[in-house]
């Protein structure tokens, strides 16, 4: 088993003692059980961490950690980015853990015509709260440093701005009546951003195809079957994350 995963508040601390307290501390104590000479990665999710070792568990949430050098993470490129439409209930907070897990560097949530959900106000803010501790958590939990970003719910003419913007530009598409190329065929950049569109339910309505066209976007598919919004995100990442090398 690679070290568990632990955020930090500010900068990581180096090559001194830290006391990892409050909600990380709690977990570290009271659900992993970390002891004294286990190891554990600190991190601030965003590309720096240290490992440690665990000097002392003290109370039900602080552990005291000797923590070594600090070091940095460089973004993985192509840097992928899907921008994901709102599926029903949970299923975006299941889109975004499994993507995390998977590897994706950004997620921009989406608010096409055709989603039944919709992000408004307070609900739209709470929304985007879990979609962000998920990420966190599925980032602790795969042991990344680097969590993807989540940005906040774009709309169709924010989302074109992004595709036009990229070095590779995509929107996932099943329309038999729409010419598409399969993703597995795709020429892939070798640095920049790739930037994936994955519809919802219903599908991407013609009109934002259109606006994505003009924006440089191709429509692509993965295979013969059908997956839902909540899936396909991240089994086309996968299939980018092996087609570039960076599972390699």
């Amino acid at each position: 088993m690679t070290a568990p995963v632990f955020v930090v508040d500010g900068a990581v601390p180096g090559d001194r003692t830290y006391v990892l307290d409050g909600a990380e501390g709690r977990h570290a104590v009271s659900v992993k059980r970390l002891r004294a000479g286990e190891a554990l990665v600190l991190t601030d999710g965003r590309g720096e961490w240290s490992e440690g070792v665990v000097a002392a568990a003290e109370g039900k949430d602080r552990l005291v950690v000797e923590a070594g050098p600090v070091r940095s993470e460089p973004v993985e490129r192509p840097r992928i980015t899907v921008v994901q439409a709102l599926p029903k209930g949970d299923r975006g907070e299941l889109a975004v853990e499994t993507m995390t897990e998977t590897g994706v560097d950004a997620i921009v949530p989406w608010a096409a015509s055709r989603c039944i959900t919709q992000w408004r106000g307070e609900r739209g803010a709470k929304a985007l709260g879990k979609w962000r501790a998920t990420a966190r958590e599925a980032g602790k939990q795969s042991r990344r440093v680097r969590f993807p970003e989540v940005a906040e719910a774009a709309s169709t003419k924010e989302v074109a701005a992004l595709l036009a913007d990229a070095d590779l530009a995509v929107v996932l598409h099943e329309d038999r009546d729409t010419p598409s190329t399969a993703l597995a065929a795709a020429e892939l950049p070798a640095d920049g951003e790739i930037v994936l569109v994955v519809g919802p339910e219903g599908g991407v309505s013609p009109e934002e195809l259109a606006v994505f066209a003009q924006a440089g976007a191709d429509p692509y598919r993965l295979g013969r079957s059908v997956l839902r919004t909540s899936t396909a995100g991240t089994a086309a990442v996968a299939l980018l994350l092996g087609r570039t090398g960076r599972w390699s």
